[in-house]
């Protein structure tokens, strides 16, 4: 969570088409991946019936970044952040449905939490306000990333992490590559450092570890406990661009970090 993080502050940072940034950092992280993948001789075969599966989740993922991106652009990193951790809400309704799970009740008063959090945010939901729109991206957003964790987790015990990572950033890669040239990608010349970093610490090992994580959580424990993100996330944003959350947005965060304590215990007992 501390490595997949950093996006808030890099995505703010970055100066550069949100679409030229998310193409860039999948292809990089792409050749990070599979060269780590070589390195370790992991099987990069999958299944006939996987491939349907597996299209989906990079189809989702690149939809996910794209517009959690612009949600970042359109507030700050704490809106943004905390707007996408809607997400665990959204899985807790999606992952019985889905993946034919037990339903809990608890699950219900966690994501109440985590609403009533978002709800401080941009309490004047009006077109007019940049934050509203960046709430619905981020929601959108969460929407996007929920629906590919939930399909991912039937596939992780049957293919290595990184493997199913790979595969989802060559998806993002051949969608965004005709976009790279159609956008101005000029200033990749100076913020390459910037979108490496994107693509190793935030893409290549945060979102392979939290993959491997759902071999030990169900999808909905797994989103919670990671709600602690957005606070990492706003202390980077504070520290690197001082941006300085307004008293509302703490106490949203408060309520977020709340339900990640409640739900570590559970997890924990369990």
């Amino acid at each position: 969570m501390l490595f997949i993080s950093t996006s808030g502050a890099l995505g703010r940072y970055i100066d550069m088409p949100v679409p030229v940034t998310i193409g860039f950092r999948a292809i990089l992280a792409g050749i990070l991946l599979f060269l780590f993948c070589r390195w370790k001789k992991i099987s990069f075969t999958i299944a006939s019936k996987d491939r349907v599966t597996i299209l989906m989740g990079g189809v989702l993922m690149g939809l996910h970044w794209i517009t959690y991106f612009y949600a970042l652009k359109l507030s700050n990193v704490a809106i943004g952040m905390l707007s996408l951790f809607t997400y665990p809400v959204i899985t807790s309704f999606l992952e019985p449905l889905l993946l034919k799970t037990k339903f809990e009740k608890m699950h219900l008063v966690l994501g109440g939490l985590v609403l009533l959090g978002i709800y401080f945010l941009v309490p004047d939901f009006s077109f007019e306000n940049t934050y509203a729109k960046a709430v619905v991206f981020g929601v959108f957003s969460a929407l996007c990333y929920a629906l590919r964790n939930l399909l991912m987790k039937t596939k992780v015990n049957n293919y290595h992490g990184s493997v199913l990572m790979w595969y989802q950033l060559v998806i993002v890669s051949l969608i965004l590559i005709p976009i790279i040239f159609i956008l101005d990608s000029s200033e990749m010349r100076t913020q390459w450092p910037w979108v490496l970093i994107l693509a190793l610490i935030t893409t290549a090992i945060g979102h392979t570890l939290f993959l491997f994580s759902l071999k030990r959580f169900s999808t909905t424990t797994a989103s919670i406990i990671s709600s602690i993100q957005p606070v990492y996330g706003i202390i980077i944003g504070i520290i690197f661009l001082a941006e300085i959350p307004l008293w509302t947005t703490i106490i949203g965060g408060l309520l977020i970090l709340t339900s990640v304590v409640i739900e570590s215990i559970r997890s924990y007992k369990k």
